[in-house]
């Protein structure tokens, strides 16, 4: 049994009454208190000693695995890595400095034992083999439900399969094929919004962060809510406007998020931090804009006399949710709808903006193969399987999507003894999966593992692979694996194909200043910490 506080001071309670009763000649009744209180020290200075130095240094299972060779501090172990700029990257570091055979052991503050998964047997265990002797730590659901709710993403279990079943069929590989004709008018719709936007600015220089926020959540608005949310019309919606404002990549937002892992929910409440105030405004809006959604679109259905293929109409003709319940699975399809492409997207402007030979080749395979873009939107036009077909955008989107993942890190922890690459993995061990440092693991890409190559995605024959050259499938975890993956990823896959693909045929795209160091930022999601300033040029296509 794990010794807690709360053990500590029941122990020394129960030292101090027999003590005082079988021992009055050396321990006075009218001092049990001091006594209480003598004993509650000593205990939680020993408890202490045990927790930070004998079970981490001399008892701990884990002990004997691979650790980094540097960057450890006393009592801190490893822990500012979570703080690393770019997210993920002291992992990175990990990966290659450290030999090991799947396992690199840290420690993190206070030196509890800390887990990272260094090759794709390890990952396979984790996400796949294992996957339900694992749960997202609670401090992390406990933030995110904030902004989340009680969704697919903050579930486990039993409540996490039941979930997941009922929502699989509106993520069908059919279903997203009878999407496409909503991803590409809404990426036309893009187009044309920045040329007009363009015409105001000399210097033909527009942020596209924005831009990307904009069409993402117009594009979840119409797949997911069957609602035109006309954000890419109106730069004022409140919508964007609230989810703008949780997930702009700041140091505040990061140190907020980080605090969040360090103390407990109550102690952060209390804090006068106005920040806390802004989350609970922010989040008191999607709820209550949401609450809307779902009660317009009962109404709608009523009058509406054909079936609606949007995620919202799927999951209310299967009357499996309540209405709080379709509340927080739309507070959980909107953010993760539309924040993991618009920040795809607005990574794929920079890397083809930084590699104008990669911009060049896929323009010129975009306009051979789609020589007039308004064909694609004839409802009989088969836009799924002509942009599935084209390799090089496949392989651009691949590669974007391997450089950037959305989430670059994230973690599991063991809610049971179990085993991972047969090694004894104890109950309470936390296990950090990290997409960006296995993306970029030379050991499994190759040295030009950090380098912008879509070739990689490419065979001899010219057509596209879905390895990248990489021996396993687990060297790629943008959308994870295993029961708890992505269950959106062709949802993502398809409307950054839409995307890129309209946005690089109408637009030669360069950096607004060449010399400019764009830094990865963010809390759970990776975004540029500064705009993506980016000089647009329209080009000739389909006149």
């Amino acid at each position: 049994m794990e010794i807690t506080a709360v053990n500590v001071l029941f122990l020394s309670l129960l030292e101090a009454a027999v003590s005082v009763y079988f021992f009055p000649h050396v321990f006075p009744k009218h001092a049990l208190a001091t006594f209480f209180l003598l004993f509650a020290l000593a205990q939680g200075i020993a408890w202490c000693f045990h927790k930070l130095v004998i079970y981490p240094f001399f008892l701990s299972p884990l002990r004997h695995l691979p650790r980094p060779p540097k960057g450890s501090w006393p009592l801190v172990g490893h822990g500012f890595v979570l703080f690393g700029r770019p997210p993920g990257e002291p992992f990175l570091r990990f990966l290659k400095e450290t030999r090991n055979d799947g396992l690199i052991h840290f420690r993190g503050f206070f030196n509890r034992d800390r887990l990272l998964l260094a090759s794709p047997a390890a990952i396979a265990d984790v996400l796949v083999h294992r996957s339900y002797d694992f749960e997202k730590p609670a401090w992390t659901r406990e933030f995110l439900r904030k902004f989340l709710g009680d969704g697919l993403l903050m579930t486990e279990g039993d409540e996490h399969r039941h979930q997941r079943k009922q929502i699989m069929p509106a993520f069908s590989f059919r279903h997203i094929k009878e999407l496409y004709p909503v991803f590409w008018s809404k990426s036309i719709e893009l187009c044309k919004v920045t040329k007009r936007d363009l015409c105001d600015k000399p210097d033909r220089v527009l942020e596209i962060a924005h831009l990307s926020t904009q069409v993402t959540l117009d594009i979840i608005g119409l797949a997911g809510l069957g609602r035109d949310i006309g954000s890419l019309r109106n730069n004022d919606d409140e919508l964007i406007t609230n989810y703008e404002e949780i997930l702009e990549p700041t140091t505040e937002k990061a140190v907020y998020f980080l605090l969040h892992l360090l103390f407990p929910p109550w102690f952060m409440g209390a804090l006068p931090w106005k920040l806390n105030e802004r989350v609970k405004i922010t989040t008191s809006n999607l709820e209550r804009i949401c609450g809307e959604f779902v009660a317009e679109k009962k109404s709608r259905m009523k009058m509406e006399s054909q079936q609606n293929v949007d995620i919202l109409s799927i999951l209310l003709r299967s009357n499996n949710f309540s209405d709080d319940g379709l509340v927080d699975q739309l507070l959980t399809f909107l953010a993760a709808g539309h924040e993991t492409t618009s920040s795809a997207l607005t990574w794929a402007t920079y890397l083809l903006s930084t590699h104008p030979e990669v911009q060049a080749r896929l323009r010129a395979e975009i306009h051979e193969q789609i020589p007039d873009p308004k064909a694609l939107a004839d409802p009989n036009f088969d836009v799924a399987t002509l942009l599935e077909s084209l390799p090089y955008l496949n392989a651009v989107c691949n590669e974007v999507l391997r450089m950037f993942p959305t989430i670059p890190i994230s973690a599991r922890v063991a809610i049971r003894d179990t085993t991972v690459c047969d090694h004894f993995i104890p109950k309470g061990t936390v296990i950090q999966v990290v997409p960006w440092a296995t993306n970029r693991d030379p050991a499994l890409w190759g040295p030009d593992s950090e380098k912008f190559v879509p070739e990689r995605w490419i065979d001899e024959t010219g057509r596209a692979t879905m390895n990248g050259g990489a021996d396993s499938n687990y060297s790629f975890l943008t959308f994870l694996h295993g029961p708890r993956s992505c269950i959106g990823e062709r949802f993502a896959r398809a409307e950054l194909r839409a995307l890129i693909a309209a946005f690089v045929g109408e637009f030669k795209m360069q950096m607004a200043n060449p010399e400019e160091k764009v830094r990865p930022g963010g809390t759970i999601t990776s975004k540029p910490m500064d705009a993506m300033r980016l000089k647009l040029e329209p080009v000739s296509w389909g006149h």
